[in-house]
């Protein structure tokens, strides 16, 4: 039997089996590509946002125009908030596979609002959703500067589009979704207060925004014992804990061995290789001034969070040391070792997924 047209009487947008006919899977998989690389976002997270996102506007336009049965050529924001029960979540999620359930799907919806991506809201009786702002999915994609300049952290005008950036790409690292960007804002304005070296961007060259960050932190003697625990046990800047777990060296502490990354990362729109190269050659010189102010630094640490970085670590040497169930662990590499390193040659097979936002 050949399947009901779009425009035809016999079907109901409102009904989540129906999806494919409006917004079929090409258009689907064009749209998950697009928002794979930010952070927290898995394949599967992707595929049931996007289903979700073109459910919901199959349904308001049943509501504000209930004559027009047009398939989604491209999808836009919600114009507020639409209704959307966890059974029709399950189905546009799940479809008829037993493994899915109203709960399941309710669950995936919280993930996906704590992810920013959803605005949700419920009443004790209708639960209704819109889509967040997403201008990297709908926008045309414009022509970004060629020009990125590897430049000192200025706490006063890079403070907050920093901590935006952190906040985005370690969301799935984050304990509590409330944490807000201006609390960490306030950290890494501590942090390059006591030691201002410490902390290196990329910013553009026309407008000097920050688009990377590297954090490099002196670590107190009594402090290392941390990179032998489970690297969520040290997170701080997208905690709620009180305390930072890990205490600073101060200048000149001969003491001294360890420098721990605690952020290394550059905006998706920007993560290229030559971008990553610049960044890296960056850290480099940065690492050899702090020996100035460490003179018995030797030993670099970081947790890896975010999956794109899973071939940076390996093609500069870094080692995995302990891992947690969560999908984070700690890597090591002996400073001597990344100082050796000619960046170009270490990163000439340097292969990104696609993380076009075109």
């Amino acid at each position: 039997m050949k399947p009901p047209q779009p425009n035809s009487p016999q079907l109901d947008r409102c009904d989540p089996g129906n999806l494919e006919y409006f917004f079929p899977q090409e258009q689907q998989r064009r749209y998950v590509a697009k928002l794979l690389g930010r952070g927290g976002i898995t394949r599967r997270r992707a595929e049931y946002f996007i289903r979700l996102w073109a459910f919901l506007l199959l349904k308001q336009t049943h509501d504000l125009a209930p004559q027009t049965l047009e398939p989604l050529v491209n999808l836009r924001p919600t114009e507020g908030l639409v209704s959307c029960t966890h059974r029709e979540a399950a189905e546009l999620f799940y479809g008829q596979r037993e493994r899915g359930s109203d709960r399941a799907a309710g669950m995936m919806i919280d993930q996906l609002a704590l992810l920013g991506l959803l605005e949700k809201r419920f009443d004790g009786q209708t639960l209704c959703l819109g889509i967040r702002p997403l201008p990297e999915l709908i926008a045309e994609k414009t022509a970004l500067p060629a020009a990125l300049l590897p430049d000192q952290f200025n706490p006063r005008t890079d403070a907050i589009p920093v901590a935006n950036l952190i906040r985005q790409t370690y969301a799935m690292a984050a304990d509590d979704s409330a944490i807000s960007p201006q609390r960490i804002a306030r950290t890494l304005r501590q942090w390059s207060q006591d030691y201002p070296a410490g902390i290196r961007v990329l910013r553009r060259t026309d407008n000097l925004n920050p688009v990377g960050v590297a954090i490099l932190y002196p670590t107190a003697t009594q402090s290392e014992e941390v990179f032998s625990r489970p690297p969520g046990k040290s997170f701080f800047l997208t905690s709620n804990i009180a305390v930072d777990p890990v205490e600073m060296a101060p200048v000149g502490d001969k003491s001294c061995l360890a420098v721990y990354i605690r952020a290394w990362l550059i905006d998706i729109n920007y993560l290229k290789p030559q971008h990553i190269c610049e960044f890296q050659k960056d850290t480099q010189n940065a690492l050899r001034q702090m020996q100035a102010d460490f003179p018995n630094l030797c030993d670099l640490y970081s947790p890896v969070i975010h999956p794109l970085y899973e071939e940076l670590r390996m093609l500069l040497g870094f080692q995995r040391t302990c891992e947690e169930h969560r999908p984070f662990y700690w890597i090591y590499l002996a400073l001597d070792r990344y100082l050796e390193l000619d960046i170009d040659t270490a990163l000439a097979t340097l292969s990104l997924p696609s993380t076009s936002t075109s």
